[in-house]
């Protein structure tokens, strides 16, 4: 501590500081009693240092050395001297029978501490900007001139220096606690385990004095076990940066929730940056990734281009339309639809990771590019490079020096659904639908060799069929869906969510989603543009 390397030895020739336990920060009121806790000693050497702790006044009766027995926690009583001391802001000292008295309370009643008479110990507070935060005691040895009345100012101005340092430092840590925590709670804990794909991520910040920023990443599933995959920077490394990146990120997963278009979805996303009233923009991209057509949507808003590896390592930086920056106003986002081959690594990332002072982005991306390569090399053609492992690789392309701005990375590997594990069918909105839904579920499950869930699937299709078509007024879907779990999907043109409720006794329905959350995995309904989709899950053997 600072404070100690001042006092000693050119003040005095030992310290003890005490600390308020636990310190306060920020505008906290402690409700608890007022507790010290001895936090750091030092003093002038001895030739006899042979104990451990410390040791710092020789008494007249011990010319050579002193060991010292002190409370390491001292709470402080309403009333008490050594609160009526610590109230008085001011430093005493100890020759006065009220400060000997707050001295014996603070050091214990079993101290072998030895304080000379006279005016050789002081007894300092220590406060921050509201309150105390701890004490300090400056003592000097019998042979050195004893404190005058000046050294109370001198200890004064010690104490109050040191007192806000500490209350400075413990500020800090709270505000980069709370930017931790912010930018915590703003980008996903755990990343989904969608059907058809396999995804990892990875986030770094600019450095760890700015550990709070505008780069975020997303995966969200959307219904027909589509995924989509965002990642985004709002300019700046602040709170205030965060803050809209939190915005804008909840606004992404509500308006993805209504499983519109990629390009509609950067389309609000703009309106919702003018809505906010800030100067600060933001790049986007936002793609849909579909396992059973093995197509992916993309529509982008000033951001770096993503790039996928393919399977026989081939590193391709994808053609799509650059767009305006969120926040810029009247303008349009394309989408394009592409090809995302099985076994293909989609990389999506913010620009901290191919630019910076030594290259401009373009540079940057070629050299993201030829590392996927490099890495795909290493596993060989037929078989693609972990994907955790390759994120680690991704980023080791960054130099010392080489990066200042933080760094989001979402990777997507698309393993997709095969036709022959798909089963799709239409069926009109008529009471013979649930009976039709109940026999093309069978012949699916006899195809696909599950016999054995064949009675929960007729079961729980028929109940969720008879819900749909009691309503629809358009031809309901039929999937069917078989990954390392059997998925059905019944789609209608009704947006009403359908709710779990327990039926009464004289109800003649309501107990169909009852069924359907007893006997299934997972369940749950999602609204769509033109409808609804309900769906459930079931463990597979």
């Amino acid at each position: 501590m600072g404070l100690c390397r001042a006092t000693v030895p050119t003040f005095s020739d030992a310290i003890l500081v005490y600390l308020r336990e636990p310190l306060p920060v920020g505008d906290e009121r402690p409700v608890g009693p007022l507790v010290l806790r001895l936090r750091r000693t030092d003093r002038i050497p001895t030739e006899r240092d042979t104990e451990i702790g410390f040791m710092p006044v020789p008494a007249p009766e011990q010319p050579a050395e002193l060991s010292v027995v002190t409370n390491e926690l001292c709470e402080v009583r309403p009333g008490s001297a050594l609160g009526e001391v610590l109230r008085g802001v001011r430093p005493v000292f100890t020759d006065a029978p009220s400060a000997r008295a707050a001295l014996t309370e603070l050091l214990g009643e079993d101290s072998e501490l030895a304080v000379p008479d006279g005016q050789r110990a002081v007894l300092a507070p220590l406060r921050g900007r509201r309150r105390v935060i701890g004490a300090a005691l400056f003592l000097r040895r019998p042979e050195r001139l004893a404190f005058e009345n000046d050294d109370l100012l001198v200890a004064a101005q010690l104490a109050t220096h040191s007192a806000l340092g500490i209350d400075k430092a413990m500020l800090y840590g709270r505000e980069a606690y709370i930017a931790d925590e912010l930018q915590r709670t703003m980008l996903p804990e755990t990343l989904p385990r969608p059907t058809g794909v396999r995804l990892a991520s990875r986030y770094l910040p600019a450095a760890q004095t700015a550990r709070v920023g505008g780069d975020w990443y997303d995966a969200i599933p959307l219904p027909g076990s589509r995924v989509a995959l965002v990642v985004g920077d709002v300019m700046g490394h602040s709170m205030t940066s965060a803050a809209i990146m939190g915005q804008l990120r909840t606004t992404a997963q509500t308006l993805a929730g209504l499983d519109l278009p990629p390009q509609e979805v950067l389309h609000h996303l703009d309106e919702q940056a003018q809505r906010l009233g800030t100067d600060r923009m933001a790049t986007c991209l936002y793609a849909v990734y579909d396992p059973v057509s093995h197509r992916i949507t993309i529509a982008n808003a000033g951001h770096p281009p993503p790039v996928l590896l393919h399977l026989g390592g081939r590193a391709e930086v994808l053609k799509v339309p650059p767009g305006a920056p969120i926040g810029v106003g009247g303008v349009d986002f394309e989408a394009v639809e592409l090809d995302a081959p099985a076994g293909g690594t989609l990389l999506l990332y913010t620009d901290g990771l191919v630019e910076s002072r030594l290259r401009d982005v373009w540079t940057g991306i070629e050299q993201l590019r030829e590392k996927l390569a490099a890495t795909a090399r290493l596993t060989g053609p037929d078989h693609p490079p972990p994907l955790e492992a390759l994120c680690d690789e991704v980023l080791d392309m960054l130099g010392p020096g080489d990066r200042d701005d933080d760094i989001a990375l979402l990777a997507a590997r698309f393993d997709g659904i095969a036709p022959s594990d798909v089963a799709y069918w239409f069926l009109d909105p008529e009471e013979t639908a649930p009976g039709q839904a109940r026999r093309l579920a069978r012949r699916a499950l006899a195809r696909w060799g599950l016999e054995e869930l064949t009675d929960s699937v007729e079961l729980l299709v028929s109940e969720v069929v008879t819900n749909a078509v009691r309503y629809a007024s358009r031809p309901v879907t039929l999937r069917l869906l078989r990954t390392d779990v059997l998925r059905c999907e019944v789609g209608d043109d009704v947006p009403q969510l359908p709710r779990l409720r327990q039926a009464r006794a004289t109800d003649e329905g309501g107990r169909g989603l009852y069924l359907v959350n007893r006997l299934a995995r997972r369940w749950g309904a999602t609204r769509l543009s033109t409808g609804k989709v309900v769906w459930f899950e079931l463990h597979r053997g």
